[in-house]
């Protein structure tokens, strides 16, 4: 992992010099959950995509202190390159400036 170490900042406040703000995994994958191209999030074939918490885990989100990754199915019929821009739009605001990756593990029908 390269860059600072994430901290928790308190609403509206400015991080200290050199530190970066937690990404709030919960509100990425409400925000990805929003995009009406993506059917879920998916934890990867060994369900190893996730963000611990303590006591639970949010699957699909990994967090690092430059990136967010972003694991998910697509509805068939969609064009790829089209449903990584909604996402990486739509979850811009919750990411604290990190890049976002889009990774498809599936595609459905329904």
């Amino acid at each position: 992992m390269s860059g600072p170490p994430p901290v928790l900042v308190p609403a509206g406040a400015a991080p200290a010099a050199g530190l970066r703000p937690v990404v709030d995994a919960d509100a990425v994958a409400a925000a990805v959950g929003a995009c009406p191209e993506v059917a879920g999030l998916s934890g990867g074939p060994f369900g190893e995509v996730a963000t611990y918490l303590p006591g639970r885990r949010v699957e699909g989100v990994r967090v690092s202190s430059d990136r967010v990754e972003v694991h998910v199915v697509a509805w068939y019929g969609v064009p790829l390159r089209q449903i990584a821009d909604r996402v990486r739009r739509t979850v811009a605001p919750a990411v604290a400036g990190r890049a976002v990756d889009v990774r498809f593990e599936d595609i459905t029908t329904g």
